[in-house]
């Protein structure tokens, strides 16, 4: 494994934007002409953040406290409207006229799928954590267009909150697998988060109006509707796979970042307050452009508003690494045993440090 290499200076919106806005013409050229940009679009989210990384072990430094990082906000908005364009033009690709070969609407599927999930969640994320409610609203259509509004609610309102204890359904306590775990969470989260939102609106302190859970299904209803109108049956059944798709990953980062992390007990019972201990990190550069700094994750639930460019990985003896890529690890935890062993050592060294 080459050694990793600390840049002297962060990555800039720049690198951000080149990294999580380059397969998309890739995908458009691939429905126009197919053939081999339709392989193009695939490869890139399948394995170019995995081979990058590893052809160029670099880790970007920490943007300094109150650095500005113009057009990061206008970043967030061309994802999150470029993802709510994808989905009805990969639909339509999948199973509409398209003209594509059953392999390259194969490949348009997988390939829009993960990028969905890889960098349409990690832009949604963000806008989910601004304070403007324009943006706020972007995120939260984005979610309610992949079927999983629940996700605006109960990851501000419940994971934040509860993040690696046992009332958090989206932290995975050592041993568990990632299809028992993926149930849960997706249960638990609805639940919790709907739970969250009632009381919030019981208190006075939630939004007017009508309850947020019900346009989280409006939201998902008119999605299903234009999947109709784009292909029939075939094109509602697309555009779920696709939402299947990314929900699969946003479960699969959830999973990999909190895997096994616990909270400690203070004397009177609460857990200790949330810290760097309880994220799993990742700091290679491409995958941390590509994902808008989602890998570095404990910076994050530390200072939930705190912009993308902003996040800072900090030191190793702060907050558990991975000893991979954030999307290498997810595609590991696919396999539950492969996973718990690979996991296991960095798992032990981190709890014995601690």
């Amino acid at each position: 494994m080459p050694k990793t290499k600390r840049l002297r200076h962060p990555l800039p919106v720049a690198a951000f934007a080149a990294a999580a806005l380059a397969p998309l013409p890739l995908f458009a050229l691939g429905l126009w002409g197919g053939g081999p940009f339709v392989w193009a679009g695939f490869l890139y989210m399948f394995c170019l953040s995995a081979v990058l990384d590893r052809l160029i072990p670099h880790v970007a430094a920490d943007a300094t406290e109150g650095q500005e990082f113009p057009g990061s906000d206008a970043l967030l908005v061309a994802v999150g409207l470029s993802a709510l364009a994808l989905l009805p033009l990969a639909t339509w690709a999948v199973a509409g006229p398209s003209g594509l070969s059953p392999l390259g609407r194969g490949l348009i599927f997988l390939g829009a799928g993960l990028w969905l999930g890889q960098v349409g969640h990690p832009a949604a994320h963000e806008l989910i954590h601004r304070g403007n409610r324009w943006l706020f609203r972007l995120g939260t259509g984005y979610y309610a267009a992949i079927l999983f509004g629940q996700h605006a609610s109960a990851h501000r309102l419940v994971h934040h909150r509860h993040v690696a204890t046992p009332e958090d359904p989206n932290s995975a306590p050592e041993g568990q697998g990632f299809y028992r775990f993926a149930l849960r969470a997706w249960i638990g989260s609805y639940r919790a988060g709907r739970r969250a939102e009632t009381a919030l609106r019981k208190r006075g302190s939630g939004p007017r109006g009508l309850h947020p859970y019900l346009w989280h299904l409006a939201g998902s209803l008119l999605a299903l509707v234009v999947a109709y109108v784009i292909a029939g049956g075939g094109g509602v059944a697309a555009w779920w796979g696709l939402a299947a798709l990314a929900q699969m990953q946003i479960l699969l980062s959830d999973y990999v970042q909190h895997y096994g992390l616990r909270r400690a007990a203070l004397a009177d019972g609460r857990p200790a307050p949330v810290g760097p201990a309880h994220s799993w990190n990742s700091g290679p550069w491409f995958s941390s452009a590509l994902m808008l700094n989602a890998p570095r994750h404990s910076d994050h639930h530390s200072h939930p508003t705190r912009p993308y460019p902003v996040l800072r990985l900090g030191e190793a003896d702060e907050a558990p690494r991975l000893p991979w890529p954030l999307p290498l690890a997810c595609t590991l935890a696919l396999v539950p045993p492969l996973w718990k062993r690979a996991i296991r050592p960095a798992l032990r060294r981190w709890q014995g440090a601690r």
